[in-house]
């Protein structure tokens, strides 16, 4: 596996590269997205307009050589917007199927809480299953799959709030964040005359990304660190500050995440570190806070934090955090 593991480390670090080239001093942001990606997860990204949302995915779509659909959510989006709708042709005297943007590789799911449940449930059932539903039949998605999402976390009029259920779909959810002074020069710098994306080109192909994500399901994790997940997710239940702790499928998540991220940096085992590191993009919007948590001003990104530094790390051989 290890010889397999490095054969694609320099692809990779290029397609952080060019993540890079596009929006300065975001190499985080570029790395959780590719883990999300070869974990065959979905990113949920919660930040102001204007910090470089849509451009992150431009530029992962461009060095992956993948097809990149956006769906811009407004109220009165349709499911089959989505998905797609069998229209009638007259010539043929028959059906013909017109696919949605959900048919894709990659998915830009644009301000995705501007839209009814009913629409956003189209796309969720997709992300869920790797498949659609469109006037009784049942389609199969394109490998690879990713959708990443974003929405405006100070705009509340006229959204209607993910669900806790369709919130649990999203591997991780992240942030942008400003980028500093400097970092914003370079961004004036670059795009004085033309937009660094536009000389992209692709690092990766379809296929080769399926490989990568294939590989990374062998990717080995210890029991032991298999039960850190376990421990991390239990205390989220038991917390003080929590009403509603992580279910299961935080675990397959958190567990899947560290492989992919092991196997970015050219590993073909799991480290405590790993899943520490990883914890709170994983397990945090999957959190509900209770009322007292909320009066003292707890965001549940920082209870995650306090359960990870009051959890035990396990030792082993061949393992140090």
């Amino acid at each position: 596996m290890i010889e397999k593991t490095e054969r694609y480390q320099n692809e990779i670090a290029r397609v952080i590269a060019n993540i890079n080239h596009v929006i300065v001093g975001k190499e985080k942001e570029a790395v959780l997205s590719l883990v999300a990606l070869l974990a065959q997860g979905h990113v949920l990204l919660e930040d102001v307009p204007g910090v470089g949302k849509t451009m992150l995915v431009r530029a992962l779509a461009a060095s992956l050589d993948c097809d990149l659909r956006r769906i811009q959510f407004t109220p009165d989006l349709l499911p089959s917007d989505v998905t797609g709708v069998s229209i009638y042709n007259p010539k043929t005297l028959e059906f013909e199927f017109r696919s949605g943007p959900i048919l894709g590789n990659i998915v830009l799911a644009d301000e995705i809480n501007r839209t009814s449940p009913k629409t956003q449930s189209a796309l969720l059932e997709g992300m869920a299953e790797n498949r659609v539903t469109v006037d009784g039949q049942t389609l199969p998605l394109k490998r690879p799959f990713f959708v990443m999402a974003t929405q405006n976390p100070i705009e509340y009029e006229g959204t209607y709030s993910l669900p806790e259920a369709q919130l649990d779909r999203f591997l991780l959810k992240m942030t942008m964040g400003y980028p500093s002074a400097d970092e914003e020069m370079q961004m004036l710098d670059l795009t004085a005359e033309h937009h660094p994306i536009d000389s992209l080109s692709p690092v990766l192909t379809q296929a080769d990304l399926v490989h990568l994500q294939e590989e990374v399901n062998e990717v080995y994790i210890d029991r032991t660190i298999k039960q850190y997940i376990i421990n991390l997710v239990n205390n989220t239940r038991d917390d003080q500050f929590v009403y509603l702790g992580v279910s299961p499928r935080g675990s397959i998540a958190l567990m899947k995440a560290a492989k992919a991220y092991a196997y970015i940096y050219g590993r073909d085992y799991v480290l405590p570190d790993d899943v520490k590191y990883l914890a709170p993009f994983v397990l945090a919007h999957r959190l509900i806070l209770n009322a007292e948590a909320a009066y003292d001003g707890w965001t549940p990104e920082q209870v995650v934090d306090a359960i990870v530094a009051h959890s035990d790390i396990p030792i082993q051989k061949g393992f140090q955090s």
